[in-house]
């Protein structure tokens, strides 16, 4: 029979701290998404502790994405002269046209937004 490896910590470490380093630290864990004791052990086993902030920019950039692929599509088939765009006149197809490039280059802000908002948080 294989032994059953215990998950129990029961030693605990204590370090004295001051109490502006107490707040520095449960906001340092907070940001990453941890409790303080998770978060003092991972970067006291040398583990690169990663951000929520970094997850929520991460989901941000990937319905960006999402929605500049959708528009790349819809411009794809209207510049093919897809068959189900014939019974539009060229004009109306001009603007859409026209509003869907405003589009892409509204989200291609926004992502610029989001990276630098993502370097600037990272340092």
């Amino acid at each position: 029979m294989s032994e059953k490896k215990t998950t129990r910590k029961d030693i605990h470490l204590r370090v004295p701290v001051l109490p502006e380093e107490k707040a520095a630290i449960e906001d340092k864990a907070r940001a990453a998404g941890k409790s303080v004791a998770a978060y003092m052990r991972a970067v006291g086993l040398g583990y690169e502790v990663g951000s929520v902030i970094d997850a929520e920019l991460v989901g941000e950039l990937s319905k960006i994405n999402a929605d500049q692929g959708r528009l790349g599509g819809l411009l794809k088939l209207w510049l093919t002269n897809d068959e189900r765009f014939a019974g539009f006149d060229e004009a109306t197809m001009r603007a859409t046209i026209k509003a869907v490039l405003g589009k892409i280059d509204a989200t291609q802000d926004a992502l610029l937004e989001l990276a630098d908002r993502g370097l600037n948080f990272s340092g």
